[in-house]
């Protein structure tokens, strides 16, 4: 089942409608690496014009399924999260934040992705290793 992502935002978006409310948009994927943005938005923030963890958690958690659904092993249907741990680094005010997602391992019943998070300029804003579920 691992290859390249054969499908576009409205086909992302329509798997994963949460991506779609937060404004998130795919910029690419393959099982090798997944990509997706979100530009910040005042209704993404809390106080101080900080982009919410939780909007960055949103991104970083649905490129992170996508590459784990992207490696899975032969007869299996689906992902789902059992364990995620989060690293914030850096504020965001402005601009956008790009989630890249990398699997660590792919086994039979888990697959381990490390996602980063970087600012518009490259800096790094979070990193998160997930541990996805293989659902059969």
């Amino acid at each position: 089942m691992a290859g390249e992502l054969a499908f576009d935002n409205d086909a992302w978006h329509a798997a994963m409608p949460f991506g779609k409310m937060l404004g998130a948009q795919l910029v690419g994927g393959t099982a090798d690496e997944v990509r997706a943005r979100l530009a910040w938005a005042p209704e993404l923030c809390t106080a101080g014009g900080v982009l919410h963890g939780g909007a960055i958690m949103g991104l970083a958690d649905g490129v992170a399924g996508t590459c784990a659904f992207l490696n899975l092993p032969e007869g299996a249907s689906g992902t789902a999260t059992i364990s995620s741990s989060t690293s914030f680094l850096r504020a965001v005010r402005e601009g956008h934040i790009e989630a890249v997602a990398r699997p660590l391992r792919v086994g039979r019943s888990v697959v381990v992705v490390e996602t980063d998070v970087l600012d518009a300029g490259g800096d790094l804003v979070a990193r998160v290793v997930q541990s996805q579920a293989v659902l059969r």
